[in-house]
């Protein structure tokens, strides 16, 4: 048996015409085009190519991209008077502050510091209160994208047993929101879980979102499992060349899984058309 490999960039093309359709129609609607402002803070090249892709989309679906590149020395209350700043302007109606922030910046005072309803990345307590309340908000893009590839992958997840492997806020912990609001039965597993191995032979959907490649064996997965791989680890190869791996050993794993995600190609393009989504949501909303 070998699994059927859930095509990321199909979808995420996908989902991003549907947006560029729906930005056309918000135009006609209400005479400007939804807009999306991204703040970097620092030098971070993996961060600054992440808010160059995010701003390069924005553009070709017909959005109005800001961006903001601050020096890695700006003060906290610099970047919350800014933050404070786009709140007000009627123009924006989507911020996204990159992470991770300089360590003299508290991370979490500024997420709270967004209007919620500009909170494009789905951080803010009062969408993280929605979402494990089972009501509408913003929700956190690269778990939305999962949800996503795996309900096209098997339809209905009700009563299915569902992993989660992580327990970040960016992922884990929304990750099992949305899939308990779906009526499956979820278990929270993370690096100090006991018996991991057992976790994942119980699972119909397993979402590997724990950032150490390879630590779910292949032989763990329970045979026709959905697996979603989130993670993206560059790992060195013998000949000093480097490659992207997932928390998942696939080659392993492809071998007894019903659908799973390739690393790269999965949900990696998910992600950005997710905050698309979002923004389009935001500024639909918002009017």
């Amino acid at each position: 048996m070998s699994a059927v490999l859930i095509d990321g960039k199909a979808r995420a093309a996908a989902l991003r015409r549907d947006v560029a359709a729906g930005v056309e129609a918000f135009v006609a609607a209400h005479g400007r085009a939804p807009g999306l402002t991204v703040v970097l803070v620092g030098d971070d090249p993996a961060s600054a190519v992440y808010v160059g892709s995010k701003g390069k989309a924005t553009r070709e679906a017909g959005m109005i991209s800001g961006e903001y590149r601050l020096p890695a020395a700006t003060p906290e209350a610099e970047l919350l008077a800014l933050i404070a700043a786009l709140n007000a302007d009627p123009a924006v109606d989507g911020i996204l502050v990159q992470m991770p922030l300089p360590r003299h910046i508290d991370s979490d005072r500024v997420i709270a510091a967004i209007d919620p309803a500009k909170d494009v990345d789905g951080l803010h307590p009062v969408n993280t209160g929605l979402l494990v309340s089972g009501r509408k908000g913003l929700v956190p893009c690269t778990p939305s994208g999962c949800l996503m590839l795996i309900e096209e992958a098997i339809g209905t997840i009700a009563g299915a047993e569902a992993l989660v492997i992580g327990r970040s806020i960016l992922v884990g912990k929304p990750m099992a929101a949305l899939l308990l609001n779906r009526s499956a039965t979820v278990t929270v597993a993370h690096s100090r879980t006991r018996d991991l191995a057992a976790h994942v032979a119980r699972a119909d959907i397993v979402v590997a979102a724990v950032g150490i490649p390879g630590m779910v064996k292949g032989e763990w997965i329970k045979p026709g499992a959905c697996v979603i791989d989130v993670g993206i680890n560059r790992v060195a190869l013998p000949d000093g060349k480097t490659r992207l791996v997932g928390d998942v050993d696939f080659d392993g794993a492809v071998k007894r899984a019903g659908r799973i995600t390739p690393v790269p190609g999965g949900v990696g393009p998910m992600t950005i058309a997710c905050l698309l989504a979002n923004t389009l949501k935001a500024a639909t909303a918002r009017t």
